[in-house]
This record gives structure tokens, C-alpha cells and sequence, in this order.
């Protein structure tokens, strides 16, 4: 997470780190997608750059792996903000637990509980970007 993005979202998580639901996660989500937009914008600007000139492919192929990890970012964020609006944001996926509020602020797309994670397969644990 570039040091911006992560800088402006834990100021708000940490502004007021209430339960899930409410305007303040809502600004988070949407602080959090907005600087994605702006990183996947300029990663894509780049790997077409390097694409197009003479930088060489292993760079090309660097920005665009770090381009489709930022877009894979950008797709959690949103679904965060679907599971907001639906009214589930902040509740595990899998056993319906509230998500302490700290680990929302350090991540505030995150799907599952602490518990459930530590239950289920080690792929989940790996996955930690949303699932975590």
C-alpha cells in the first residue's frame, strides 16, 4: 500500500474507530478507493509507457503484475462498500462475528473474523489482503 494511501485511511480509521456502519467507514472505503484509482491509473500509464518504448520487458511485466494487484485492491474496496451499503460491512462472511473495529482500521476490507481465519485453510490466511 503505497505510504499515502495508508496514511490517509488509518487518519480516519483512527479518527473514530467506531463499529462497522456509518459515514466514517464509508469515508475510509472511499479514501482508501480513491487513492487505489489514482495508483492503478499511474501503474497502467507506466507499464504502457515501458510496454511501448525501451525499458525493457521484465519492467513491463513488473508494472503490469503491480497494476493487476492493485486492481484486485481496488475490487475488495468496492465490494467493502457494496457489503456497507447492504448493511453487512464489519461482519465476518463465514460465521456472522463482528470484526473488531482496530483490524477494520488496519484494514478495512477485510471479510472474516480473526477466528475464522485461523480456522480455515491456510489458502484464506495467504489470501490476507481482504480475507485476513
Amino acid at each position: 500500500m503505497p505510504g499515502e494511501e495508508r496514511d490517509s485511511t488509518q487518519a480516519l480509521a483512527q479518527a473514530r474507530p467506531a463499529g462497522p456502519g456509518g459515514p466514517h467507514w464509508r469515508a475510509v472505503l472511499e479514501a482508501r478507493w480513491q487513492a487505489l484509482l489514482r495508483q492503478l491509473t499511474e501503474l497502467s500509464l507506466a507499464y504502457h509507457a515501458a510496454a511501448a518504448g525501451d525499458a525493457g520487458r521484465a519492467q513491463a511485466r513488473e508494472l503490469l503484475f503491480a497494476a493487476s494487484a492493485a486492481r484486485r485492491k481496488l475490487a475488495d474496496v468496492e465490494e467493502a462498500l457494496g457489503r456497507l451499503a447492504a448493511g453487512t460491512f464489519g461482519h465476518c462472511e463465514q460465521c456472522r462475528a463482528e470484526i473488531p473495529a482496530g483490524l477494520l482500521a488496519a484494514s478495512p476490507d477485510r471479510r472474516y473474523c480473526p477466528r475464522c481465519v485461523a480456522e480455515d485453510s491456510p489458502a484464506r490466511a495467504l489470501a490476507g489482503r481482504s480475507s485476513g
